[in-house]
């Protein structure tokens, strides 16, 4: 990849660009600018390359490099989060604006206010682009912009809205007194590329019309109290990157297409399907899932799905993220799903799943795994486990797990945490030499454990509590207290509130992570 791309291709990533003849070129982020974060979910961020859109060409290698500061003097810069890890900066000059924000614009606009309490005390005057009203972007003085976040904005979203039809990104998160539905005139803005209400209070219907904007890449309704089914219509829009519809109250089956009505399976190219915390039901339909699909994000917990996991989706191989958890899903594992060797977090945990523990040899970037509650035949321990050299987390308890851990497990160079409650494990507990020096817990209650192997210097928290070795012997307290049992484990959430960016952070619509741990994936 070039230092200094400034094409999509090179970016790996969609470009949005907030007028039709802006420029584009990218540079490193290097903590220039850092302001107006939110807080999104999971680690995985994109690039550090960061776009930048502006009215002048820059796509020069090394422009941005030697000429920032003279463009600092020039122009004002405002930072514009559109997405995980990307920034989108918008230059505007800094120059006086003649003349008069257009006036269905402004109109527009001053219905808002007039409908909304709490609102930026900047809104003065009928002129939003002259008097540069906060969190209004503006280019040749019609509205593009409204990126309006933790302003406690109280009020609803109005059918005004229908009258910007220059927005691109229509930003309302974090404010928890925007109630009442999606109007359905928002399908009148056909050029909005962002519609951002996570952690609000809408309710109702999402909207059928959403799947009238064709030029649609990030749609985030998450933590709102919509209900009701995912409109079809959703899968008309081809340019969707991220789809995020978590923490809700939607009912009904995910829609596929049937020839006369569009489905989900036809977004081949959206990169995020995040639909955990509703109360979806139904199987989870084989043709959602194609070889066409760039999927990275499948998030489908905490929902009342049945039946068994589709084989269909061990032909997405992009997948990095797969949350099946917290449903009643049965049946058994396909075997084909060992094709994902991309999936660095997997969780298939309290379902009903049956059949043998699936075998994952060779998923060496999977650093989280969960399978724990589940209905698996008995099995010795998979000897595969200590192979996965990224592994951070393991959970399988009550999986029906015999047999000894092998020591070769605790040399995992990353692993931290190990929890295999109520299984069957017996004999020796040995860590072996060279044990990793992340590791922090072992937790194995209820099983069969009658030895273990002490090694001076061990600073690993080991629970025993309900295994042989805890009624045998006189010094066994340091294992066997039950005080050490209260530890909870809890998976990566999507719970966060927001909060500024430091300089070696970058922005995401749900949480931040530091940038040192960003790769190619959220979103690339």
């Amino acid at each position: 990849m070039p230092l200094f791309p400034s094409t999509a291709n090179d970016l790996q990533m969609p470009l949005f660009p907030l007028a039709a003849n802006a420029s584009i070129a990218a540079v490193r982020f290097s903590g220039i600018i850092s302001t107006n974060c939110r807080c999104l979910s999971y680690r995985h961020c994109t690039p550090s390359w960061v776009p930048f859109i502006g009215s002048r060409c820059m796509t020069e290698k090394g422009y941005l490099e030697k000429n920032y500061q003279v463009l600092q003097e020039r122009v004002q810069v405002k930072a514009i989060p559109i997405a995980s890890c990307l920034w989108t900066f918008v230059f505007f000059k800094d120059e006086p604006t003649w003349g008069r924000t257009n006036d269905g614009d402004a109109t527009a606009l001053i219905a808002l206010k007039g409908i909304w309490e709490n609102y930026p005390p900047t809104w003065v005057g009928n002129d939003p682009c002259g008097s540069s009203w906060e969190g209004i972007g503006c280019y040749n003085l019609r509205v593009i912009s409204i990126i309006l976040t933790s302003m406690n904005l109280k009020g609803e979203l109005t059918g005004d809205v229908q009258d910007l039809s220059e927005l691109q990104i229509l930003d309302l998160s974090y404010n928890t007194n925007l109630t009442g539905n999606i109007p359905e005139s928002i399908g009148s803005l056909k050029k909005l590329k962002n519609l951002i209400l996570v952690g609000c209070s809408f309710s109702g219907l999402i909207p059928d019309a959403i799947g009238s904007l064709p030029e649609l890449a990030f749609l985030s309704l998450n933590s709102n109290g919509f209900s009701g089914g995912i409109p079809p219509s959703i899968g008309n829009l081809s340019n969707l990157y991220w789809l995020d519809l978590a923490d809700n109250q939607l009912t009904g089956t995910i829609p596929v297409s049937n020839g006369s009505t569009p489905g989900l399976d036809m977004l081949t190219q959206t990169k995020h399907f995040h639909f955990g915390k509703n109360r979806l039901s139904g199987s989870i339909p084989p043709q959602l899932f194609s070889p066409n699909m760039s999927l990275l994000h499948l998030l489908l917990d905490s929902n009342q799905f049945t039946g068994s996991i589709p084989s269909t989706l061990g032909l997405v191989t992009s997948l990095e993220v797969l949350r099946l958890d917290r449903n009643s899903l049965s049946g058994h594992v396909p075997s084909n799903l060992t094709n994902l060797t991309e999936v660095n977090e997997l969780f298939l945990s309290n379902n009903k799943l049956t059949g043998t523990v699936p075998d994952l040899t060779g998923w060496n970037n999977l650093n989280y795994m969960d399978m724990s509650n589940n209905s698996f035949e008995v099995s010795e321990f998979p000897s595969w486990l200590s192979t996965l050299q990224s592994l951070t987390t393991l959970m399988m308890e009550s999986t029906n797990l015999i047999g000894v851990i092998p020591a070769s497990l605790f040399r995992l160079p990353q692993l931290q945490t190990v929890s295999l409650r109520n299984n069957i494990i017996n004999g020796t507990l040995d860590f072996g030499d060279g044990y990793s020096s992340q590791l922090q817990l072992v937790d194995l209650q209820k099983n069969n454990i009658d030895a273990v192997t002490q090694r001076a210097g061990q600073a690993v928290e080991i629970i025993l509590v309900d295994n042989p070795f805890c009624s045998e012997g006189e010094n066994n307290e340091k294992y066997c207290t039950t005080s050490q049992s209260n530890f909870s484990y809890s998976p990566p959430t999507n719970s966060c509130v927001p909060f500024s960016c430091s300089l070696d952070q970058i922005s995401s619509p749900n949480c931040m992570f530091p940038a040192v741990s960003c790769r190619l994936s959220f979103p690339e």
